[in-house]
């Protein structure tokens, strides 16, 4: 190969977009360095989700999925193009998001990290006594046998052979593996007193005007106009536990399964956190679950659970935190026995030591994934990554450092960094300065938010950044100051003998009418404590993590609320029915059913959506725009369509006064606005907001609730430095309001305008679960005898 040759092959050193117009991207150009650590940052909603997922990260998904057979790509997720002039230099995108880890009740730490598959192996080879191959150590493999006679047709005639099989699987045969078994509460399936046909079966999604009614009624097996409490026995056993029965009905041939069955089928099949929230609410209030009885929570059978390596069976080292394991590990790897599984032990310990240099060793392996928060979902994905043998890929991060206390994030950073040095290019959305301070390149996204946001506003080094007269480079070195004086609180709520999880008999008053931020490392104990012992009480309205979900068709009007007494302050104005100005009843549009847009979906192509011509995008029919709220058009008026695009600031304006004055929608935008919300504009998909955005807006639902104390888990997520201070602001108007108001936080700036810490610890697991301080900030610095109080004085520079 000639030199000219090899300089065009090396100089493919840079990712390139040009006119990137995703969302709220304004034909943003930019170029990135390959193998290098790029952060992205900017104001929440100012685009940096959307150039670097929806616009990088899909396009490069996109065109791997195109280079598979037409027929398997008839099964993928179809990808439209994302709208961009030019991308070029793009790399293999692996994406480790917040997304929860998936909803299968048998995935569980171990599993989703292959340290599972490690140690049965480990089991198959070393356990005594020997059982048989890795699988008898699985709880998904189910143990099965079987025996017959085969047939074998050879050129001198049929021979009959007697063959037999037998394949020994760990799980537990009365749990099916998932470590608890299922009770039901007859009264929240039925309700007694009615008949089937009056609606006696309560379970979300059984209707008696659909095909379960018609099923019912075809199964002769229980009358359906008689209330269930006059059931026989046989009838009631019938409804509620027959196996599939074939019916017909009105000459199609149908199934008819008992209700319990049906339930375990439909909805147990999944892990409770990720069910839809009214179904959710079904199953905890008509199932319970206990720990399974024959294998007491393993998930494993006798069998697999009989051999022993150094003591321990596979249960045992599953139920142990991952720091134990590792040390667990350790031991054995010096032990001469071991020899033999030297590099499976090798790379055991590596997995084992990545979680605990990454903050996660105060998890067990038997651990539901789906009760992973989103940050550890990450670190857990990232886990994954860190031993691969891929190099110059492109690895996408959002947030890596969510749910991280300070001590943790410089651990964070030199995974980070790792990543990069094994010739991959990592692109970072974050705000923590700490992670912005290790980038080799920034790029800042903004001015402001929105339709205010979308350009580029800087580019270039961290040093570059903070000369710069950007929001972020003016607020990147930012540090809060200790309040002088501090609330005295009006009371306080006792907690006694707290044991939740690694909680060791917490006792600890938490004062009431001041803000109060619980803090410590992850893992010592914060929401054990929080949600455990104080958000059950009355009176007490919790603002979690859990992801708020919603369609292409949700939006901010649609889930606040507000869009309910705007449709009806339009209904009672033009003397129609409120059903008229909802996208998704009686108004829709009837070409584009209400979406606004076409959507055609394509089997070798992605998604391709055009703006519906009939509705031209507005979502409604013709008829409806034409009724307006607030006079006529030349007075003010404005129609449903021209509202749902008002920014919450300018509809707050014209839901407050005047002839469309609504009292009841101006008190939603007035929380939205407080949460600094008020450039969105009200029919905005769900989808196209940012997790910062997402986070406040469940934020301002939860402040419509009524309730003397708040808890905040981790408010700050997502936003920016320049946001930060805005939310300070928010939560003293609720505690000068006559609230309380409790933050689990890692922030500083939060920890520094508290009136009252709490800081558990001294660290996570096994080796937290204690009060380590309690009392004011400027105590807390004053002391520096916790992990957090010296973080928080090198932030205040104290």
């Amino acid at each position: 190969m000639t030199a000219a040759a090899h300089a065009r092959a090396d100089s493919h050193d840079l990712i390139r977009v040009v006119g990137a117009r995703e969302n709220n991207l304004r034909d943003v150009t930019v170029e990135l360095p390959k193998r290098r650590l790029t952060v992205f940052t900017g104001v929440s909603g100012s685009g940096k989700s959307s150039l670097v997922f929806a616009t990088i990260a899909a396009e490069s998904q996109r065109l791997i999925n195109e280079t598979y057979p037409a027929f398997l790509q008839g099964f993928m997720p179809s990808r439209a193009r994302p709208d961009v002039d030019v991308l070029e230099g793009l790399t293999t995108a692996i994406i480790v998001d917040q997304e929860r880890m998936g909803t299968n009740p048998r995935s569980t730490l171990g599993t989703a990290t292959d340290v599972n598959a490690l140690l049965r192996i480990l089991f198959s080879r070393l356990g005594t006594p020997h059982i048989g191959s890795p699988q008898a150590f699985s709880f998904n493999t189910a143990t099965a046998s079987g025996k017959g006679a085969v047939t074998v047709e050879k050129a001198d005639g049929k021979s009959v052979q007697r063959k037999s099989f037998t394949v020994t699987g760990g799980m537990c045969v009365r749990c099916e593996g998932r470590g608890t078994v299922s009770g039901f509460d007859l009264d929240a399936l039925v309700d007694r007193d009615k008949t089937i046909d009056e609606g006696a079966v309560t379970i979300p999604g059984y209707t008696m005007d659909g095909w379960y009614g018609r099923i019912f009624r075809a199964t002769g097996l229980f009358p359906t106009d008689a209330p269930i409490r006059d059931f026989t026995p046989e009838q009631l056993h019938a409804l509620l536990h027959s196996e599939p029965t074939k019916v017909k009905v009105e000459g199609i041939n149908l199934t008819f399964t008992g209700l319990i069955p049906s339930i375990q089928k439909s909805f147990l099949s999944k892990d409770v956190e990720g069910m839809q929230p009214h179904v959710r609410a079904f199953v905890e209030r008509a199932v319970t679950f206990t720990p399974c009885p024959d294998c007491g929570g393993t998930r494993l059978n006798d069998l697999a659970r009989s051999p022993k390596v150094a003591g321990l069976s596979i249960a045992d080292v599953c139920a142990m935190q991952v720091s134990d394991v590792a040390a667990w590990v350790r031991e054995l790897r010096a032990a001469p026995s071991s020899r033999t599984v030297a590099p499976l032990l090798d790379g055991l310990q590596d997995t084992l030591d990545a979680f605990t240099r990454i903050g996660l060793g105060y998890l067990s392996l038997d651990r539901s994934s789906g009760t992973l928060s989103g940050g550890e979902a990450q670190r857990v994905k990232l886990i994954r990554h860190l031993g691969s043998a891929l190099t110059d890929v492109t690895y996408v991060f959002d947030e890596p450092t969510v749910g991280l206390h300070p001590h943790d994030i410089g651990r964070m950073n030199e995974l980070l960094l790792q990543l990069r040095d094994k010739g991959n290019t990592v692109l970072v959305v974050e705000h923590k300065p700490e992670v912005i301070a290790v980038a080799d390149h920034v790029v800042d996204l903004g001015p402001r938010a929105g339709s205010a946001g979308g350009q580029v506003v800087f580019e270039g080094t961290v040093e570059q950044l903070r000369a710069s007269d950007t929001l972020t480079g003016r607020h990147l070195d930012d540090r809060a100051t200790l309040k002088t004086t501090t609330r005295t609180p009006t009371g306080v709520v006792e907690i006694r003998g707290a044991s939740a999880h690694n909680l060791q008999g917490v006792d600890v008053d938490v004062p009431l009418g001041v803000l109060c931020v619980v803090t410590g490392v992850a893992g010592s104990g914060k929401s054990s404590l929080v949600h455990g012992a104080l958000s059950p009480r009355e009176g007490v309205v919790t603002v979690d993590q859990a992801a708020i979900r919603g369609s292409r068709r949700s939006n901010p009007a649609t889930y606040t609320g507000l869009l309910e007494p705007v449709r009806k302050a339009f209904a009672k104005a033009n003397g129609v029915k409120p059903a008229l100005f909802s996208p998704n009843s009686e108004g829709a549009c009837p070409a584009c059913s209400g979406a606004g847009v076409i959507f055609t979906d394509l089997p070798t192509s992605g998604t391709v959506s055009t703006p519906c011509e009939a509705c031209e995008g507005r979502r409604f029919q013709a008829s409806v725009l034409e009724l307006t709220l607030g006079g006529a058009r030349e007075d003010g008026g404005r129609d449903i369509g021209e509202v749902l695009s008002m920014p919450v600031t300018d509809a707050l304006s014209f839901f407050s006064a005047g002839a469309s004055r609504v009292p009841a929608a101006a008190a939603v935008l007035e929380r939205l606005v407080d949460v600094g919300l008020g450039y969105l504009t009200l029919g905005q998909p769900l989808t196209t907001l940012s997790g910062g955005e997402r986070q406040r807006l469940k934020l301002a639902v939860h402040m419509g609730e009524k309730g003397s104390t708040y808890v905040l888990d981790e408010p700050t997520t997502g936003l920016h430095l320049a946001d930060v201070a805005q939310l300070l602001a928010l939560l003293d108007r609720l505690v000068d309001s006559g609230r309380s108001v409790v933050v689990i936080e890692h922030h500083q700036a939060v920890m520094a305008h508290a009136d009252w810490v709490i800081d558990l610890g001294p660290g996570a697991g096994h080796d937290g679960g204690r009060v380590v301080f309690e009392g004011t900030p400027a105590d807390l610095v004053a002391a520096r005898s916790t992990l957090t109080g010296r973080h928080l004085a090198d932030y205040v520079g104290a």
